[in-house]
């Protein structure tokens, strides 16, 4: 008996790559890249990898599961420092890496804020973190509050004193109203004309957020050189 030739749909079938759980992460993150994060939801995902939605329950249980793995791919995108490196550059690299990443992809910030539950390479990341904290010398309690301090730093970003995303460019300012505004907030008005160099048209363009990230970054483990030279530690800290 000859065996009877595939057609090609049935070819096309057979050279159809299988689904599992890298396969869909990667298709999610993908999804959210391109249209926010608010676009992820199974039946969508579900059709564009070409599936029914029962079949992503056999490898995400849930939407929250597959919001885990997601921020998992995520943090497998940050690198490691060199070892040899000191433990402030060790710790630099480590959060400017990460912030890299979540740069790469703009709804990672808000999804690492949402999630509960610690994965095993969300743990990981927080371990080495602490570990290059340690291999400089830093006492478990020291490095505590550190990380207390640094908080979503690690994660590579921080809240803003002022949401100013999406602003419009700003008309001329008004001499009239400048000169009111100089009387009730003095402070507020030298610190907006030390950041436009005196022009306050650009007052509500917003700062550099890489600078200020960064400016942050250093004054807090500038700190922690400080506390760590002094051997402090939070049972003698008053």
């Amino acid at each position: 008996m000859v065996p009877r030739a595939s057609t090609p749909a049935e070819g096309q079938a057979g050279r159809r790559t299988p689904l599992n759980r890298d396969r869909v992460l990667r298709a999610a993150v993908e999804l959210a890249d391109e249209a926010g994060v608010e676009a992820v939801s199974m039946r969508r995902l579900a059709q564009q990898l070409g599936v029914v939605p029962m079949a992503l329950y056999k490898h995400v249980a849930d939407k929250e599961e597959l919001l885990d793995g997601m921020v998992d791919l995520v943090v497998a995108e940050f690198t490691a420092p060199d070892p040899a490196l000191d433990w402030k550059p060790g710790v630099r690299h480590h959060i400017l890496s990460a912030r890299h990443a979540v740069l790469r992809h703009p709804w990672a910030r808000r999804v690492i804020e949402s999630r509960t539950r610690r994965t095993p390479a969300v743990l990981g990341y927080m371990d080495a973190v602490a570990g290059a904290f340690h291999r400089g010398g830093f006492s478990a309690d020291l490095t505590h509050h550190v990380m207390h301090a640094l908080g979503n730093r690690i994660w590579g970003f921080s809240p803003e004193l002022f949401d100013e995303s999406g602003n419009e460019p700003a008309p001329p300012p008004d001499p009239a109203m400048v000169a009111e505004f100089a009387q009730r907030y003095p402070n507020i008005l030298a610190i907006a004309a030390a950041a436009t160099g005196g022009d306050l048209s650009g007052a509500g363009q917003g700062c550099d957020e890489q600078f200020e990230f960064e400016f942050a970054l250093d004054l807090v483990l500038d700190g922690a050189e400080r506390l760590h030279r002094r051997g402090w530690h939070s049972r003698t800290r008053r």
